[in-house]
């Protein structure tokens, strides 16, 4: 299938400023802008917690000595179910989701939320799925037993 050719193409890093892009494109252009109040204070703590989310991620994955790298889950020595991890499954990619978040805040135009969900299909159908089923092959019913404590995103 031609969307398969998709899966672990794409840096979910260079997603973000993709989206980040596409963001403020259309709020470059759209009337849908709206007033909220102390929207520079939640972008920024937004921002703010998701950049130690996904830091506490990297940091989970270097202690443990297991590959960082999205795009080669198969690479994978260690699954790491400690730290963050306890909490969320790819808190990488939740940190992520919460510096745009922050991001469509600061911009305060609704279709730069509207792309919230957008990213989060993208990152599930083309980047967990396919690091899912690295995982569990590699890794079996101990992480089938993982993915049924902790949730995907939160």
């Amino acid at each position: 299938m031609m969307f398969n050719a998709l899966e672990l193409k794409v840096p979910p890093l260079a997603l973000v400023f993709l989206f980040g892009a596409l963001m403020w494109l259309v709020s470059a252009y759209s009337v849908l802008t709206v007033a909220l109040p102390w929207r520079s204070a939640v972008a920024f703590i937004c921002c703010a917690a998701g950049l130690a989310i996904a830091l506490a991620g990297v940091v989970a994955f270097r202690r443990a000595k297991t590959t960082v790298n999205p795009l080669t889950p198969e690479a994978t020595t260690t699954m790491v179910t400690s730290g963050i991890y306890r909490f969320t499954r790819n808190p990488m990619y939740l940190g992520f989701l919460l510096v745009l978040a922050g991001w469509a805040m600061y911009l305060s135009n609704v279709l730069a939320f509207a792309l919230l969900p957008l990213f989060v299909w993208h990152m599930n159908r083309f980047q967990i799925l396919p690091e899912e089923r690295a995982l569990g092959a590699k890794f079996s019913d101990a992480f089938t037993a993982y993915k049924c404590t902790v949730r995907r995103w939160l």
